[in-house]
C-alpha cells in the first residue's frame, strides 16, 4: 500500500537551500511565511508537482530530515491535505497536539491550523495530495444542510489496518496514480471530480470531526412540518427581501418557536439558513460560464448588499473567494499546471 510508482517520479524542481523549497511550494499553497527549525547540514530537496481539478500531487524527497514552523497569510489557498509516506515520514504540529504519516498511517491536515511541519528520515520520500478546501466545504454543506466555517476538528491521523482507512487509503492512491506523469484523471475532468468528490464523502462519513455527532441522528429526528414549510417558503423567495417573522408565518408558528425548531433539528438558526441558500444561488451564477452578471450584480440579486461582507461570508463556507469561483469558470485557472 505505501509504495508505488513515487519511487520512479522524475522530480522536476531541485534545490539545496531551504527558501528554495519553500518558494517551490507556494505555486500550490501561496505565498506562506516559514522558518527552519535548528541548523541542517547538506539540505538538498526535490519536488515534483501535478494537478488537475480540485487536486494536486506533490511528490517530495529530502536527504535529511528537517522541521519548520509555517504562517499562513490572508492570500494563501486553504486546502486539506492526505499524507502517504513512501520513504520516512512527516508530523505536524498544531497547538498543543502532535500527529504523524508513518508506515500504515496517513496523515490528513487542513494547512491553515499547522504551527509546524517536520519531514523525518534520512533520503525520505512523501506524496501529499492535496485537495482544494473548497470541495471539503461544499461536501460538509450538503451532508450536513447546515452554514459552516472555521476548524472541522478533523482526527489527524488514519489507519490503514482498518476498514475506513483502506478504504481512503485506496481511494487516496487511485487519484494519485490518476494525476502523476500527466494520467488520466488529468484528461478526464468528469472523472476526477467524481472520484475526488468520492474520496471528499468518505472523509466527511467516515473520519470522526467536531460534526460527526450529526451523522448518527435516527429517521425520527426529520424536522417537523413547521420546519420544512419554513424551509419551501425560503427557498421560493430567496431572491426577496424577506424577514424570519414572514417565515414564522409562512410556517404557521412564532418566531421563538421557528427558531427553536431550526436549533433543534439543523443545528443553526432560520437567519443562517436563509443566508446559506442565498449563498448557494450566488454560487450557482457564479459557476454557470454563460452568466454575465457583474459581481455586484449577483451580490444585490441575492440579498447582499455589502461585497466586503458577502466575499467574507462566502470564502468562510467555500473556501474560497467568489472571484475566484468566476476565475476558475471561465478556465483562467480551471487546469493547474507546473
Amino acid at each position: 500500500m505505501m509504495e508505488n510508482s513515487a519511487e520512479n517520479t522524475g522530480f522536476r524542481y531541485r534545490g539545496s537551500t531551504f527558501d528554495s523549497m519553500i518558494e517551490s511550494l507556494g505555486a500550490v499553497f501561496g505565498t506562506f511565511d516559514a522558518d527552519l527549525v535548528g541548523r541542517t547540514r547538506d539540505f538538498y530537496w526535490a519536488l515534483d508537482l501535478a494537478g488537475c481539478e480540485n487536486a494536486t500531487l506533490i511528490t517530495g524527497h529530502h536527504q535529511t530530515g528537517f522541521q519548520f514552523r509555517a504562517q499562513w497569510c490572508s492570500e494563501a489557498t486553504e486546502h486539506l491535505s492526505i499524507v502517504v509516506p513512501r520513504r520516512g515520514g512527516m508530523g505536524v504540529t498544531y497547538g498543543s497536539r502532535m500527529a504523524e504519516a508513518r508506515e500504515e498511517k496517513l496523515l490528513l491536515y487542513r494547512n491553515f491550523e499547522l504551527d509546524s511541519i517536520s519531514i523525518q528520515g534520512q533520503s525520505n520520500l512523501i506524496d501529499e495530495l492535496v485537495l482544494n478546501w473548497s470541495l471539503i466545504q461544499r461536501t460538509i454543506g450538503e451532508t450536513f444542510d447546515i452554514p459552516f466555517s472555521g476548524s472541522l476538528d478533523l482526527l489527524p491521523e488514519v489507519d490503514l489496518s482498518t476498514p475506513v482507512g483502506r478504504t481512503i487509503g485506496n481511494l487516496t492512491e487511485a487519484i494519485i496514480d490518476g494525476i502523476r506523469d500527466n494520467g488520466p484523471l488529468c484528461q478526464s475532468p468528469i472523472a476526477t471530480a467524481h472520484i475526488t468528490q468520492a474520496l471528499a464523502d468518505v472523509v466527511i462519513r467516515m473520519v470522526p470531526h467536531r460534526l460527526s455527532h450529526l451523522l448518527d441522528k435516527k429517521p425520527h429526528m426529520i424536522a417537523p412540518g413547521h420546519v420544512r414549510r419554513g424551509i419551501e417558503f425560503m427557498c421560493a423567495n430567496v431572491n426577496q427581501p424577506i424577514t424570519m417573522p414572514m417565515v414564522a408565518d409562512a410556517a404557521g408558528v412564532s418566531t421563538r418557536a421557528l427558531e427553536a425548531g431550526f436549533r433543534a433539528f439543523k443545528n443553526t438558526t432560520p437567519a443562517a439558513y436563509l443566508q446559506m441558500l442565498r449563498l448557494r444561488a450566488a454560487r450557482e451564477d457564479l459557476l454557470d460560464p454563460e452568466n454575465r452578471m457583474l459581481m455586484k450584480e449577483i451580490c444585490l440579486k441575492w440579498g447582499f448588499f455589502q461585497f466586503g461582507r458577502f466575499a467574507a461570508v462566502y470564502r468562510a463556507h467555500y473556501g474560497e473567494n467568489p472571484s475566484e469561483t468566476r476565475r476558475r469558470v471561465c478556465g483562467s485557472n480551471s487546469r493547474r499546471s507546473f
